[in-house]
This record gives C-alpha cells, sequence and structure tokens, in this order.
C-alpha cells in the first residue's frame, strides 16, 4: 500500500506545484508585461477613481446618456473590491424563449420610446437585446445614431458635435476582418460629461 501511496503523494505535490503554482505565476507575469491593462481588468480612472472597465457594460437609464444593450450588470460602476454595494458582473444567461428575456425586451422598446417619442427610426436590435454574457460594454454604431438626437436634446448639443463623438469612439473591426464595428458606451458617455454640459 505504502509503494503505491508515495509516488501518488509525491506526482500530487509536484504537479499542484507546476500547475497550480508556478505556471499561473508565470502567466500571470508575462501578462503584466504584455498586456498590463488588459491583465488588470482595463479599469478606466477619472480624477483617480475608478469609474468602470471598458470590458464590462454598465446600466444608464438617463436620457443624457447612450444606453447600452440589456445587460445583468449592476447600477453602480465596476469595482471587484466595493461588495457591499454589489458592484460585481454577472451574465443573465436568458435564452431567447425565456419569459423574463422577453419582457425586459418589450420593457426596453417601451422605455426607447417613451425617451425619445418622435423618434420613428427601427430600434436596432442590439439596443433591445441581451449579448451571449449579458457584459457587453459595446453597441453598434446604428445604435448609438439612434440615441443621438435624444442625447444631443437632453445635454443642449448641436446634433454634429454629438455625431463627432460617436465617430471619434467607434471602434473598426478587429484586424480590419473581425468582429463588427462597435462603440465603447462607457467611454462615450464620459466623454460627453467631458464636454461639461448638464
Amino acid at each position: 500500500m505504502l509503494t503505491h501511496l508515495r509516488p501518488a503523494l509525491v506526482s500530487l505535490l509536484l504537479l499542484t506545484l507546476l500547475t497550480g503554482i508556478a505556471y499561473p505565476l508565470l502567466m500571470t507575469g508575462i501578462a503584466q508585461v504584455v498586456f498590463p491593462r488588459q491583465a488588470n481588468g482595463s479599469l478606466i480612472a477619472q480624477n483617480g477613481q475608478v469609474v468602470g472597465s471598458s470590458l464590462i457594460g454598465q446600466s444608464f437609464d438617463d436620457p443624457k446618456y447612450f444606453w447600452g444593450r440589456l445587460s445583468a450588470t449592476g447600477t453602480f460602476p465596476y469595482n471587484a473590491f466595493n461588495a457591499e454595494k454589489l458592484t460585481a458582473s454577472s451574465g443573465s444567461n436568458y435564452g431567447p424563449l425565456n419569459p423574463a428575456l422577453i419582457e425586459m425586451v418589450q420593457g426596453r422598446i417601451a422605455a426607447l420610446k417613451a425617451a425619445d417619442p418622435t423618434n420613428t427610426k427601427p430600434i436596432p436590435i442590439d439596443l433591445v437585446t441581451a449579448s451571449a454574457s449579458g457584459l457587453d460594454p459595446h453597441i453598434s454604431p446604428a445604435a448609438a445614431a439612434y440615441q443621438l438626437d435624444r442625447v444631443a436634446r437632453a445635454r443642449g448639443l448641436n446634433a454634429t458635435v454629438v455625431k463627432q463623438l460617436i465617430d471619434q469612439h467607434t471602434q473598426g473591426r478587429d484586424l480590419g476582418m473581425l468582429g463588427e464595428p462597435r462603440v465603447n458606451v462607457l467611454e462615450l458617455n464620459l466623454a460627453l460629461d467631458g464636454l461639461n454640459t448638464p
């Protein structure tokens, strides 16, 4: 029995040290050197305060802000170190036939129409649906354009100024061919706030 137990325990210890300690430390070290911003959560700070992550969506419902996709994120900016405010992120995992998702979509359509009753453009699909994770920080340029007049009106800005901000914050396809053009909602809203408007 002991002749079998000793090699098993030695193997367990060696593999634990190798795969549980050495490998994660090596990968963390490489990530910190090669991709420090991404390895630390792609956090966005203003005036020394973390206001969110460019990788995790945030809820916006004020008419003066662009709204992101339906999301399971909390109402507070993401901060992993502030658990008492429930700022951690989580996906909704609602499937397309889930009644809760259908209710959320209908609620979002009603909210969009109530916030901008004169807007007769078709509502882009990404404004009323969630991504697979429910945490998507991006919307399509069409979704941003749909909201442009409402945001400009609520802030007392010329629509051209808001359109220029959308254009500045539109990211193209990765490597010129992967994915779709997109707009990071948090970064766009922070840029709007940076204009020092009401």
